[in-house]
């Protein structure tokens, strides 16, 4: 299959090798450029970090107070975050190996009695707030994703020509710069005709509003069920 790969770099090189030692041939297109903020932290002390994107993860590297941050735990959503997370320096670090309500539930279960609030380290643009039951939760932002406003001009006429079998959705708002971008360059028709292959059903609602008749949703929203969906070669 000839797939198409949004999310943004660097998680989009590692897709496209995964898909390509599967036999299939792999177009990146990134329509969401992550912008790294400079963010402070709390004056309270936190009992535990949490994080529900690598992006976040990778703020940590070059902050000035990075050995504190990563001198307690960490929670992650699901493995690639946690990975992230150690790449930054965490040692030890959980992974609910799920989505948000997942990491909520291991919140409660493992910091129900903690001294101190969470520290949620996010980006501006997440999919709503964390709840963690009665634990109190102070959010920074470190990133924010800024979206394409049109595909690359190949990007274009090969989703005219349908010369791409498959997309792979790794987030809703990457979802929706899809759908806005093929919407401005006038190809709607020609861009929700493939197969759509998303991370999570909350992925899929937007792209399945908009008239997409063929979409696979993961049975974990992480890469390799993304991968495993489509299937080798």
């Amino acid at each position: 299959m000839r797939l198409l790969v949004t999310r943004p770099e660097p998680d989009a090189a590692r897709t496209a090798a995964a898909l390509r030692a599967r036999g299939h041939e792999v177009v990146l297109a990134p329509l969401l450029r992550i912008e790294f903020v400079d963010f402070d932290l709390p004056d309270e002390p936190w009992s535990a970090v949490v994080m529900t994107s690598a992006n976040a993860a990778r703020a940590v590297a070059e902050h000035p107070r990075r050995a504190a941050l990563i001198a307690g735990e960490a929670f992650a959503v699901g493995r690639h975050t946690a990975e992230a997370a150690r790449a930054a320096g965490f040692r030890t670090v959980h992974s609910a190996d799920g989505d948000k309500d997942d990491l909520a539930a291991m919140l409660r279960a493992r910091r129900g009695e903690a001294t101190g609030p969470l520290l949620y380290l996010a980006g501006e643009d997440r999919a709503g707030d964390l709840a963690a039951g009665d634990v109190p939760v102070v959010t920074v932002f470190t990133c924010r994703a800024v979206k394409a406003e049109h595909f690359a001009p190949e990007i274009a006429a090969a989703l005219v020509r349908r010369a791409l079998d498959g997309v792979l959705h790794f987030s809703t708002r990457s979802a929706q710069a899809y759908l806005d971008c093929a919407s401005r360059d006038g190809i709607l028709d020609a861009a929700l005709a493939p197969l759509h292959v998303c991370i999570s059903r909350q992925v899929a609602q937007p792209l399945a509003a908009a008239g997409a008749a063929a979409i696979r949703i993961a049975p974990r929203p992480d890469e390799s069920a993304m991968i495993d969906l489509v299937g080798p070669a």
